[in-house]
């Protein structure tokens, strides 16, 4: 089994490990320092550029974002209770690594939440569905364009929308904040194994079997959908990740 610590997957499409480095959002976009702070060195943590076993000091980050401390360690208990880092008291953080098992039980969530987000969407008004269905029809079509070009990163940029889209039509803020965090934690393992499972095809057929059941206002249909399709995610990811003994992802 690879260093996690030391092993960063290349996330860069040039064969390169990307480098420890934050990037600040630009100044006519800044929200305030502790947002900032919380966006950049997430950021770093979901595009393996601070990969799982990394440690990162607080006045580094904080001289590298140009600002104090303060907002810097607020963002950092942010990302400790998004089970993303853990603190290390005057040393800063470090960023934390997920096994199979916990992977598993990131999708016993997801399972529970996106199937709970199909069904409520399903029992909109007739418009409201419709409007929502016709964004997650694009989604997927862009899915299908990307798979025929082979262009497996815009396939994953595009599903990305389609459950970010089913999550935010459904009109719960606290499930979608609680999506937010776990789709986070599971997001560095699905990016690393991109390449290593096979094309996926499947998905955009269970796309399209929820955004119908969202359409036709069948709520039960679209739970059932909905749970079905990220079963058949895990079912996949988890094996895979078992049989390449990738325990610190």
């Amino acid at each position: 089994m690879a260093d996690a610590a030391t092993t960063k997957p290349d996330t860069t499409g040039t064969g390169e490990a990307p480098a420890h480095r934050l990037r600040p959002m630009p100044a006519a976009t800044k929200p305030n320092l502790v947002d900032l702070a919380y966006d950049a060195i997430k950021r770093a943590i979901l595009e393996n550029a601070y990969p799982p076993g990394h440690q990162a000091g607080e006045v580094e980050i904080a001289r590298q974002l140009d600002m104090s401390r303060t907002p810097v360690h607020e963002a950092m208990a942010r990302l400790q209770e998004e089970g993303l880092v853990r603190i290390l008291p005057k040393r800063g953080i470090l960023v934390l690594g997920l096994s199979p098992d916990d992977i598993a039980e990131i999708y016993d969530v997801i399972i529970g939440l996106e199937g709970a987000a199909g069904e409520r969407l399903a029992g909109l008004p007739a418009a409201e569905r419709a409007a929502a269905a016709g964004r997650l029809e694009r989604c997927t079509a862009e899915m299908d364009a990307a798979l025929a070009a082979n262009d497996r990163p815009a396939w994953a940029r595009a599903d990305k929308a389609f459950h970010d889209c089913l999550i935010d039509a459904c009109g719960n803020d606290r499930l979608r904040r609680i999506v937010g965090t776990v789709t986070d934690q599971l997001h560095r393992a699905r990016l690393f194994t991109l390449n290593l499972r096979p094309l996926p095809t499947r998905s955009a057929h269970d796309h399209a079997a929820l955004t119908a059941a969202i359409r036709a206002g069948d709520a039960e249909a679209a739970l059932a959908a909905a749970r079905r399709h990220r079963r058949h995610a895990r079912d996949e990811l988890i094996p895979l990740l078992r049989q390449l003994k990738l325990n610190n992802l």
